[in-house]
C-alpha cells in the first residue's frame, strides 16, 4: 500500500522515496544527533555547538526520510519567510523545526538549558517522523 503526503507543492510517496540508501542516512543522522546531545551534557564548554549540531542532524534525518534533502530544504526555506501559518501539517512541523534551530543558534551560552530542552524535543519529533516513514516503508 502506497501512502502519499503533501509537502508544499510536492506530493511525497513513501514507496518512491524511502529506499535503503535514504533509510540508512536517516538512521545514521538520528544516531549521531543522539550522540551529539549526550556529548553536550558531558562537555559544557562545547555544549552550544554540539546542541546546534544535534538539531541539524535530527533535521537531516527527517529530510533524508522524506526524499531529496536539498529539495526539502528549498521548500522549507521558501515557506520560512511566510508570515501566515503554513497549512499542511508536515510542512508546518518542518518549518517550526527550522525556526527552533535558528532560535537556538541565536541564544547565548547562558541559554544552554533551554537549548538542550529544545534540542531534545526536536530529536524526539525527528525520531517519530523517521520511524513513521520507516514503518510505512516496511509495510
Amino acid at each position: 500500500m502506497e501512502k502519499t503526503f503533501e509537502l508544499g507543492v510536492m506530493e511525497l510517496s513513501i514507496m518512491a522515496l524511502m529506499d535503503d540508501y535514504r533509510r540508512a542516512w536517516a538512521l545514521r543522522y538520528l544516531r549521531e544527533a543522539r550522540v551529539e546531545l549526550f556529548a553536550a551534557r558531558e562537555a559544557p564548554k562545547r555544549a552550544s555547538s554540539m546542541i546546534f549540531n544535534a538539531m541539524r542532524k535530527a533535521q537531516a534525518a527527517i529530510y533524508h526520510s522524506l526524499g531529496d534533502p536539498v529539495l526539502i530544504e528549498e521548500i522549507i526555506q521558501g515557506n520560512l519567510s511566510q508570515e501566515s501559518s503554513v497549512e499542511e501539517p508536515l510542512l508546518r512541523c518542518l518549518v517550526e523545526i527550522e525556526r527552533s534551530i535558528q532560535e537556538v543558534a541565536n541564544l547565548s551560552n547562558a541559554g544552554k538549558e533551554k537549548s538542550s530542552r529544545v534540542a531534545e524535543d526536536v530529536l524526539q519529533i525527528a525520531s517519530d517522523i523517521v520511524n513513521l516513514f520507516l514503518s510505512e516503508y516496511r509495510n
